[in-house]
């Protein structure tokens, strides 16, 4: 498994079938994908706990990272890999004492360095930055410029994601800003032939990683 978020991160929608999301989830691993969130804001605890577990198993047969969105809970009871968590999803460093040193810690940091180092000091594994373009999943989201990436890079010795609006199109100038992973949500599950859509960010990375 990549302990290190790199090329497509992929977030699940807000799909209710299970089924329908095992299957999608598997077309963007088939495509590259080697970390998946899961995140559901429409699901309640059940149906959280039956998609949770059947992606996690999913994961696992595929050597993917399984990261669950703002709930240690769920995450503990599943064995998920990790968690991440937004500025307003409890301590990061009370999260790490109850995860543990061995599971993976993201953080959300919106636009803001500041976020960045209290996560830095805290112990995640990686830092989130966005939204960078206008997202059809959170259309409110406050902008994060692509420059951040430089200055996080600079200033911390951790991968940086990039979240927010990202498309096959817009994707190799947040590469090339210094982003490690880019999480996409609309651009892949919405995407007519999704293992195809997940391939696309594949290989952009891997010709990213080429010119570097």
């Amino acid at each position: 498994m990549t302990r290190k978020p790199v090329g497509l991160y992929a977030i699940t929608p807000d799909e209710p079938g299970t089924d329908v999301l095992v299957c999608k989830v598997g077309q963007a691993l088939r495509g590259g994908a080697s970390w998946v969130q899961y995140r559901n804001k429409i699901a309640g605890p059940e149906l959280r706990l039956a998609q949770g577990r059947a992606l996690s198993a999913l994961c696992r047969t595929a050597d993917a990272a399984f990261i669950v969105n703002d709930d240690i809970e769920l995450a503990l009871e599943l064995g998920a890999d990790g968690v991440h968590l937004g500025a307003d999803d409890g301590d990061l460093a009370e999260a790490r004492r109850r995860l543990g040193q061995g599971k993976l810690i993201g953080a959300s940091c919106y636009n803001r360095i500041d976020l960045a180092d209290t996560a830095a000091q805290a112990g995640v594994d990686y830092l989130a930055f966005g939204s960078v373009f206008s997202s059809g999943t959170k259309p409110a989201a406050v902008r994060a410029p692509l420059a951040i990436f430089a200055e996080a890079r600079r200033r911390f010795a951790l991968p940086l994601v990039a979240i927010g609006g990202i498309t096959l199109q817009n994707a190799p100038q947040v590469f090339a800003a210094g982003a490690d992973a880019l999480a996409v949500i609309g651009a892949l599950f919405d995407a007519g032939d999704i293992a195809a859509s997940a391939a696309g960010f594949t290989r952009l990375y891997q010709q990213q990683r080429m010119q570097q």
